[in-house]
């Protein structure tokens, strides 16, 4: 929970991705549950002359999901709910974002390095499969965006964008930033939305701890037509369990202390007990259940990440499952 400020940033692609997982990652593509008709016809094989479009696999159904792909007679055979999974047959964009925002500092392991591992592992999937691949980073007074980009050979411009350009935003009040204007998270969404460009996945990995605009935010990505919208949560193992981080002698908080939010500057002064942790959860748990809810309502899949996930696991296992990757 604490930000101390002293993590040392990745500098290379190695410090995020080992050469051997980028050489599993050459084996998967991205999936995508809706029927999308790309620019560039006849990148990928068709086997279905006049759709464009090929069955890969099934999965199984997870609440939130299109009830249009469940496979029916199998429900009717066996008494199971699977969802059909199809591989996009013309040109697929891939559009991650990044929150850049000063809360994703925090934890140990840190989340935005976290995220920049999965930036630039989707990145990379979407290059080496020929997919257009464009990568935002936005924060409360950052908005960059990396221009769509095709083919194995700019996979060197997509670590250049996420090593420098997906950096921690400075704190409130930084000299650098305190003239630059704020921007909400639905102002951020409005802006990616704008600038979005084909049609295909778009994955969001965020905390999700703004002060405001996160439904209008949602509403705006649930409706960015075309595109299939992924929304992983991140947080780390102290802010999802304080009180066993503290148990187990990381940093924490404890005792009579004054707190100051390092995105805007507000202060507060409180006494850290097991009481106020137990609160402190009930309404972190009511906050991820609300993200949750309007995430799924809205037909856009949803997922709570630990910042110490295994990435390999997440990008083999999780990510194939939820139906995100092949």
């Amino acid at each position: 929970m604490l930000i101390t400020g002293s993590t040392n940033r990745p500098k290379t692609v190695e410090d995020l991705l080992s050469p051997s997982l980028l050489k599993r990652l050459d084996r998967l593509d991205v999936l995508s549950r809706k029927i999308f008709s790309g620019k560039l016809p006849g990148e990928r094989r068709s086997k279905k002359r006049g759709t464009g479009v090929e069955f890969a696999d099934y999965r199984s159904y997870v609440p939130g999901d299109d009830f249009r792909y469940i496979d029916w007679k199998i429900l009717a055979r066996l008494d199971k709910v699977f969802v059909r999974m199809f591989l996009e047959e013309e040109d697929l964009s891939v559009l991650v974002a990044v929150d850049c925002s000063a809360s994703m500092m925090a934890g140990d392991p840190e989340k935005l390095i976290f995220a920049q591992k999965l930036a630039l592992a989707l990145g990379y999937i979407g290059l080496v499969n020929n997919n257009r691949v464009s990568l935002v980073a936005f924060g409360r007074r950052t908005f960059r965006k990396m221009n769509d980009v095709r083919g194995r050979r700019n996979v060197q411009r997509l670590a250049k964008f996420v090593l420098e350009e997906m950096s921690p935003e400075p704190a409130h009040g930084s000299p650098s930033t305190s003239a630059e204007p704020e921007r909400s998270f639905a102002d951020n969404m409005r802006k990616l939305v704008q600038q979005r460009s084909g049609k295909g996945v778009m994955v969001l990995l965020s905390d999700f701890f703004m002060d405001e605009g996160v439904r209008d935010g949602i509403n705006l990505l649930a409706g960015a037509g075309g595109f299939d919208v992924h929304c992983y949560q991140i947080l780390s193992p102290g802010e999802i369990d304080p009180a066993r981080t503290q148990r187990r002698g990381e940093a924490g908080v404890v005792g009579d202390l004054r707190l100051t939010d390092i995105e805007t500057g507000a202060g507060e002064e409180l006494t850290v007990s097991g009481a106020l942790i137990k609160q402190y959860q009930q309404r972190l748990e009511r906050h991820c259940a609300e993200i949750t809810h309007l995430c799924r309502s809205r037909r856009l899949t949803h997922a709570v990440i630990r910042s110490d996930a295994d990435v390999e696991d997440l990008l083999l296992k999780e990510f194939r499952m939820r139906g995100l990757l092949q």
